[in-house]
């Protein structure tokens, strides 16, 4: 045998080794939306604007799964993903049941409020579900279920983060200017909570209506809302963006202008520059051809976390990487500076927030300064003594 046949003979059973076994393990993740979803809907006012062009995260879930393919073949599993729409005619627990009969090793829910309660209803604790869109407090705590985890930042976590800024900056006076929507006066709640959590005074707080009323004009009326008690920044929530637009420049006094316009907590932007994050964003936008968003990222980390833990484990066993994705031991890369895990008392996935602008990160929470006896990240959001979640 002359040496060059053997070093090919030695190269041969060295790939016949690395290489994955016939019968490999399928590692299967779904995506499961709304057909029709109103909320993806452009949501135009009056004059024909779109004020919220949402997209479905799918961009999000895919490029996850494009950095799966080496790993794969190198853990002999292979990555699969299902997309699923319930259509009209369908029901949320059928369907739901039909996927989990594929057993997958999680469901990506991206639903509207009463379809995600139906999908909890249906799911059994060896399930997982995780949660991409809804960043309500319910899910986290009365509303939890142990199938059930979070990759979107909740309501408490955003509105944390944006306390910290505050009581940093040295602005703890608050006027909250909101509308009655249902979304808006859940968000002002976490916005009560967190200024209590962090000092801040919410010294005035407005409802804003949109009326032609010249009786109301001061529900509607920038200047005379933004008037009253003397306050140091004013938060808007305005989740449909109905009136928040009009406030920034147009105010009594000179003020900052935080929340729904402005300075807004997210869990990703587009132009946030460290940790690797402009490769992330620059990888989005070959495939998407537009720039990743907070449900982008959150859909891209849901897939993220059940690759680590599949890497964790070495196996697309499904009981095995349920174990795995709830471990305190899990180290997911987030590409904002630091790990993250899924809190072991509401699921929820432990994230930095981004602070930012339209077009610049300001500021990242935690911030310097807040600290917590485990997990400086646990100062945003539930913490374990505040949670009601009962699994």
């Amino acid at each position: 045998m002359t040496f060059l046949s053997m070093i090919s003979k030695v190269f041969a059973l060295v790939l016949l080794l690395a290489s994955p076994a016939f019968g490999q393990d399928v590692a299967r993740i779904v995506y499961l939306g709304l057909d029709g979803d109103p909320y993806y809907e452009p949501q135009a006012v009056y004059t024909g604007l779109s004020l919220r062009d949402r997209k479905r995260p799918l961009d999000g879930v895919r490029l996850g799964f494009r950095d799966t393919r080496v790993l794969g073949r190198a853990l002999g599993v292979k990555f699969e993903l299902t997309e699923r729409l319930i259509a009209e005619e369908e029901t949320v627990a059928g369907v739901l049941r039909d996927v989990l009969d594929g057993e997958p090793l999680a469901v990506l829910i991206d639903l509207p409020r009463d379809a995600m309660a139906e999908a909890i209803a249906t799911a059994q604790p060896q399930d997982t579900l995780i949660n991409i869109r809804d960043g309500a407090n319910h899910w986290r705590q009365e509303g939890c279920s142990p199938a059930l985890l979070h990759s979107a930042p909740s309501d408490s976590m955003l509105t944390d983060a944006l306390a910290q800024h505050l009581r940093g900056q040295s602005w703890p006076r608050v006027l909250l200017l909101h509308s009655d929507s249902e979304r808006d006066l859940e968000i002002v709640e976490a916005v009560r909570r967190s200024a209590a959590k962090f000092g801040l005074r919410i010294v005035d707080e407005k409802n804003f209506e949109l009326t032609n009323d010249p009786r109301r004009r001061d529900r509607n009326n920038i200047a005379l809302l933004t008037g009253g008690p003397t306050h140091d920044v004013i938060w808007i929530v305005d989740d449909e963006g109905e009136f928040g637009r009009y406030v920034p420049f147009h105010t009594y006094a000179a003020r900052p202008v935080v929340g729904s316009e402005g300075l807004s907590p997210r869990a990703w932007h587009w132009t946030f520059e460290r940790y690797g994050a402009p490769q992330l964003n620059q990888r989005f936008r070959r495939i998407a051809e537009r720039d990743m968003t907070s449900e982008d990222w959150a859909a891209w980390v849901a897939v993220r976390s059940v690759v680590d833990a599949v890497t964790s484990v070495r196996s697309a066993d499904r009981a095995a990487v349920s174990a795995a994705l709830r471990s305190q031991d899990l180290s997911i890369d987030l590409y904002k500076g630091v790990r993250g895990n899924f809190r072991d008392w509401n699921g929820q996935l432990r994230q930095p927030i981004l602070l930012a602008t339209h077009n610049a990160v300001i500021s990242v929470a935690p911030l310097q300064g807040f600290e917590h006896r485990t997990d400086t990240l646990d100062t945003l959001g539930w913490d374990r003594p505040e949670s009601t979640c009962q699994f």
